[in-house]
């Protein structure tokens, strides 16, 4: 996003500029949020099976929430500062930004209101918190949805379903609901986003603990590997030519171009699940154990990161492939010494949607029994 043209909108823009890298980000631009989606729904399944619908809302308000807030008031607004430096030529001290991002007005780019405070890249923590609030909602309002779901699924996503129904879930969405409603990821008005992400996140929910699902996808996994490429093929050679010939496309192109976008999204999504049953189930170690509680901080910090490393970084006249050498490296560093502070920090640790050191938990075992023999 910091080196595709300034056509392609972001926070801050390099002075290198490399219109190629569209085609290198449209290699999984159009599952990856989907993905994770997917995997949050399946990790929802295992958490209400040691769960009621009520303990699950609160388990993941605690582990959201905090980092959300936290993103909106210290994470992100360092974005929206070198964002209105840069378009803006704002001169006024980070302290004067501060208040106005806190109180308002907020800052107008190209004739349009920057809303703040602002999530930017933690949306998608704001979207999973109230998607996981309204399962739990259905959860408690019909317990037996979930085996519901599970059954529904087993029977749609037999053998070639597996890989038919949710492409035509999502091409529905992108036929329907893509052209009428921008991808704003502002929640209120977001319902493209949600038609997609929220079905990929109760997909996710019902298909995980399904053998007859995973059995499909995996029998399945060389015709998904052949779509997944085939389609971003077609979608890549699409967004190229658009950018090179004048004009809209014709329309009836346009539609079938919809369609490439969802098979695209939903082969990748069918592949990596299959060929990552079978080359990694059963496979544990710490490495494993190690990146699995890494995401989340990774997460939380990588855009600011990407955002204030490339905003200097691109100032101080390097040639380009070492400017975005540097901004990669720079970028994991500060990733990776967050992760390492916040693990090692119990207040930290909810901050940042780590769930409470095993040491911290021994420490409360034990002083509550103490407390009881003192008692």
């Amino acid at each position: 996003m910091f080196y595709v043209p300034n056509d392609w909108d972001w926070h801050v823009k390099s002075r290198w500029e490399s219109e190629p890298l569209i085609l290198a980000m449209y290699l999984t631009n159009p599952w990856r949020l989907g993905l994770l989606f997917l995997v949050s729904g399946a990790a929802t399944r295992f958490m209400i099976a040691r769960r009621t619908p009520g303990a699950l809302a609160r388990s993941r308000t605690a582990r959201l929430l905090p980092p959300l807030l936290l993103g909106l008031f210290v994470v992100v607004p360092p974005q929206t500062y070198l964002q209105v430096v840069e378009t803006l030529g704002f001169a006024d001290s980070p302290a004067a930004f501060y208040l106005r991002y806190l109180l308002g007005p907020g800052f107008f780019i190209d004739g349009e209101r920057l809303l703040t405070p602002t999530w930017n890249h933690l949306w998608f923590v704001a979207y999973l918190w109230v998607y996981t609030l309204l399962l739990a909602a259905l959860l408690a309002w019909s317990p037996s949805l979930a085996g519901g779901l599970e059954r529904l699924a087993a029977r749609a996503l037999r053998g070639w379903g597996v890989i038919v129904w949710p492409a035509v879930v999502l091409a529905a969405a992108r036929l329907l609901l893509a052209p009428a409603f921008e991808s704003t990821h502002a929640l209120v008005d977001d319902w493209y986003n949600h038609a997609q992400y929220l079905f990929l996140f109760l997909l996710g929910f019902a298909i995980v603990k399904s053998e007859l699902v995973w059995a499909a996808l995996d029998r399945l996994r060389r015709p998904a590997l052949a779509l997944a490429l085939l389609s971003y093929a077609a979608w890549a050679a699409y967004v190229w030519s658009s950018r090179q010939t004048p004009g809209e496309p014709a329309e009836a192109l346009r539609v079938a171009m919809r369609l490439v976008y969802a098979v695209d999204q939903w082969a990748w999504m069918a592949a990596i699940l299959a060929y990552g049953r079978r080359w990694l189930s059963g496979r544990d170690g710490p490495v494993r154990r190690y990146l699995t509680d890494a995401i989340f901080p990774f997460y939380i910090v990588h855009q600011t990161a990407i955002v204030a490393f490339g905003f200097h970084l691109t100032r101080s006249g390097l040639p380009g492939p070492a400017e975005a050498s540097l901004l990669i490296a720079l970028t994991a560093l500060a990733c990776l010494a967050t992760y390492e502070v916040v693990r090692r920090t119990p207040w930290l640790r909810p901050l940042f949607g780590l769930a409470p050191s095993p040491l911290a938990k021994r420490d409360r075992t034990a002083a509550h029994a103490k407390f009881l023999r003192q008692a």
